[in-house]
């Protein structure tokens, strides 16, 4: 398909609801994205772009919550290498972090998740 008719293909039609959307909530694929809303986007998708950070994220959903420590020991890398994916991860938002004693838990933003599934359809 060439420039001109992804371009056309990606004009928003005249459907009125589609404007009352929010921009960081309007999939790719409905309009041609503004320069502030593509970099709003691309923090998140930036800290999902690496596999050491999809297979924690996998592993905090998986479990519910996790510690550090036990993270550690399921990805077999070492304690600081794992909380710089875990800090990337919930600066995106992607993850919630609590303190309790030494230890930082994590659990997943799941409404953050939904958002990024509902652009990316």
């Amino acid at each position: 398909m060439s420039m001109v008719a992804r371009v056309r293909r990606l004009r928003p039609t005249g459907d009125p609801d589609r404007t009352k959307v929010p921009p960081d909530r309007t999939p790719i694929g409905a309009a041609v994205l503004t320069p502030a809303d593509a970099d709003r986007i691309a923090g998140p998708l930036k800290a999902l772009a690496d596999p050491v950070r999809l297979r924690l994220l996998s592993l905090v959903r998986t479990s519910g919550e996790a510690c550090v420590r036990d993270l550690v020991r399921s990805l077999g890398l070492s304690q600081p290498t794992v909380s710089h994916h875990l800090r990337i991860l919930a600066d995106a938002g992607l993850l919630d972090r609590e303190r309790r004693g030494n230890w930082v838990w994590y659990s997943v933003q799941a409404g953050r998740l939904a958002e990024i599934r509902e652009l990316l359809r």
